[in-house]
């Protein structure tokens, strides 16, 4: 009897211990016991989930008015497996050169950006070239900042000219021009010729990286000059210095040089951050060059391609005069007119009316050649980029029309070439006028002279005389 009040006591300290048992769930689960795995593929992939959680949930930073958040974003979803959008996307792709920050490079952008016009020209300019140059730096696996460097070098304009007498979209200078084998004479410069001189361009940076190993040194050499860079680096080394871009001591362009390029190169990779809007450029073949039929004028072969003079000659900037009278030269037009261009090509080669040269005579003037082929001196002279009162020497060769040809066309053509290309036409020849033609002039002013002398001995010790002397010297130079 004792053990029965134990044993209703036990019983009840047990239930008093066991938990109450849960309610039943509002929703019944509706997944066999078989298929217990389901609930974790319906899951969010875990790989695809971190970026955009974090990006979500991260606080919005901004770092001198840079959207930190929209950069990241951006990095992430850059998807290198498909084809580039456009040349933009392409050139953003081949990026390979260490970055250059600081005070210059922000400096720079600030300029840039305070000038969307003038960036809206430059990137329309070079919107013709860049494939071109995108793909022989590609070739050379080489980095696609340098399709920019034109930007720097000319604002990407085949027809800049320097005073220290660069020129072209690289701004070679005549003796680096002749060491990378571009052609500079009276009938063409090859410096302002897109297609030889960015091959001659891309040849001479891979030699000057193969010399210094660095791009950056590279590119100021490019502009410095080699030696100029090569003694700057020696001179740090013997300071026991870096013998990094940003520790040499170099001029003041130099310095600039590669802050400039960097700017631009922010501007490219990242245009909506600084509310720019890059023009569309395809990611396709734009140029195709073609072989020059002897005998042509540039305003005719725009004719035949279809296009204004004005931009036939920005696809074609290396010529110093209207025609082409010699073999191997080449045009360049859109790669979606060329199968008609050269059908016209064909059609032009049997007309007839071709340009020639000839040859001055030894007793020949220009005024007899004009006559010859019924021009006037003055148009002869303007065609062949040559100023009044000109005198070619003998063997010199003028560039005429034959039958058939419309001078007009040659005209239009010779106003619209730079300045470079008339003073390249201008080589051997001698300005002033024709001896023969003064040679009165001349013996009259030689007995003025005797005349002067005689006057000024009667003069003498007078000082007026001292001081006029030398100008009479300055007179004859």
């Amino acid at each position: 009897m004792k053990l029965f009040p134990s044993l209703l006591i036990a019983l009840l300290c047990a239930a008093c211990a066991t938990p109450a048992l849960a309610p039943p769930p509002t929703t019944p689960p509706t997944t066999p016991p078989t298929a217990a795995p389901a609930p974790s593929t319906s899951a969010p992939a875990p790989t695809a989930a971190p970026p955009r959680i974090t990006l979500a949930s991260a606080p919005r930073e901004t770092l001198e008015g840079i959207d930190i958040d929209r950069a990241q974003r951006r990095v992430l979803t850059l998807d290198l497996t498909r084809e580039p959008n456009d040349i933009w996307d392409r050139i953003r792709r081949g990026f390979g050169m260490q970055d250059v920050p600081g005070p210059r490079t922000e400096r720079f952008q600030s300029s840039y950006l305070k000038q969307p016009a003038y960036l809206d020209r430059m990137f329309n300019r070079g919107a013709r070239y860049l494939y071109y140059i995108v793909g022989e730096l590609e070739r050379r696996g080489m980095p696609t900042e340098i399709a920019l460097l034109p930007m720097v070098e000319s604002s990407f304009n085949p027809n800049a000219h320097s005073h220290a007498r660069a020129s072209g979209l690289w701004q070679f200078i005549p003796s680096t021009g002749r060491s990378y084998k571009l052609a500079q004479n009276r009938w063409v410069d090859e410096r302002r010729d897109v297609i030889a001189s960015t091959n001659a361009a891309l040849d001479y940076l891979a030699d000057i990286y193969e010399r210094h190993g660095d791009w950056h040194l590279a590119l100021a050499s490019y502009n410095r000059g080699e030696n100029g860079v090569g003694r700057a680096i020696m001179r740090n080394q013997a300071a026991g210095r870096s013998t990094d871009y940003v520790a040499l001591e170099l001029p003041r362009e130099t310095r600039d040089y590669l802050p400039k390029l960097q700017a631009l190169k922010n501007i490219v990779a990242e245009p909506e951050r600084y509310d720019i809007e890059l023009p569309y450029v395809t990611n396709k073949q734009l140029l195709a060059t073609l072989p020059a039929p002897v005998g042509i004028d540039l305003a005719t072969a725009a004719r035949y391609a279809d296009m204004p003079l004005d931009e036939f000659l920005a696809f074609n900037p290396g010529f110093n005069l209207p025609a082409i009278t010699s073999e191997g030269q080449t045009l360049v037009v859109p790669a979606d007119r060329a199968e008609t261009f050269a059908a016209q090509m064909e059609t032009f080669k049997r007309s007839g009316k071709h340009w020639r040269s000839h040859f001055l005579g030894r007793n020949e003037t220009l005024n007899s050649v004009a006559e010859r082929y019924g021009l006037t001196v003055q148009d002869l002279q303007r065609i062949n980029g040559l100023p009044a009162q000109s005198r070619p020497p003998a063997g010199y060769a003028l560039l005429v029309p034959g039958p058939g040809v419309n001078l007009a066309d040659a005209l239009a053509v010779s106003e619209l070439l730079p300045a470079s290309a008339r003073a390249a036409a201008r080589i051997g020849v001698r300005i002033g006028p024709d001896r023969k033609a003064h040679r009165g002039k001349t013996q009259a002013g030689r007995g003025k002279a005797k005349a002067g002398k005689g006057r000024l001995a009667k003069t003498k010790g007078a000082g007026a005389p001292r001081r006029a002397a030398p100008m009479k010297k300055q007179s004859r130079r």
